[in-house]
């Protein structure tokens, strides 16, 4: 095996497959993986895009495994939302109705916000460790004080 084909940012460089192009027994995702779509535009790394690559990556070891074509890996932009503080929260969101974006911000941007965290936090952690995180950080917003002094 040689070294990585690497980009200008130390990405690793794959096909598309998620595979590397040095070494197709070695699949790569998230924020290390250099994955051009076909418009040539790069793959942004952030954790929307690294779920994607998740997905496409486990299904494509279980076909390597059961000698299966791979599929190839398509990237959809749900858009993004920023957590800026407690209740400042704004969003870009791509509709999947209208086929437009369109700009959220406020309460509604923080309930998708924090739901979108909580669906993270059951994907990887479980329902019953999810709602043991909820309640302590309740318990800890309680306890905490608003600001810290130094």
């Amino acid at each position: 095996m040689g070294v990585f084909e690497l980009t200008s940012n130390n990405q690793i460089r794959v096909n598309k497959f998620l595979q590397s192009t040095v070494d197709d027994s070695i699949f790569v995702l998230g924020d290390c993986c250099a994955f051009t779509q076909t418009d040539g535009k790069q793959v942004p790394p952030r954790a929307q895009s690294a779920h994607q690559m998740a997905k496409c990556v486990e299904k494509n070891i279980i076909a390597t495994l059961r000698k299966q074509p791979l599929r190839g890996f398509t990237y959809n932009d749900y858009g993004s939302l920023v957590n800026l503080s407690r209740y400042g929260t704004v969003g870009n969101l791509m509709g999947n109705l209208t086929n437009n974006s369109f700009f959220i911000e406020g309460k509604i941007a923080r309930f998708m916000y924090i739901s979108l965290y909580r669906m993270h936090q059951m994907s990887i952690h479980g329902a019953f460790k999810t709602f043991a995180l909820w309640i302590s950080e309740k318990i800890l917003r309680i306890g905490r004080p608003k600001i810290k002094l130094h």
